[in-house]
């Protein structure tokens, strides 16, 4: 990604996301927690993680 995509990151997601994603990764259930916790679309926390190169495993719904 490209630095200005990361930089558009609203800072409370980033925050969010990279609190929870300690090892460069984070659970499906945890990422729509975060969204879900900070009243966004879990789409949002989708394209955080993308544009902060987290990755999101164990995910079941296909959300992300």
């Amino acid at each position: 990604m490209k630095t200005d995509e990361i930089a558009a990151v609203d800072p409370k997601i980033k925050e969010a996301v990279l609190e929870a994603a300690k090892d460069g990764k984070i659970t499906c259930p945890t990422a729509r927690s975060i969204a879900s916790s900070l009243g966004v679309e879990p789409r949002v926390i989708g394209d955080a993680c993308n544009a902060l190169k987290i990755k999101i495993h164990g995910c079941a719904l296909g959300c992300f």
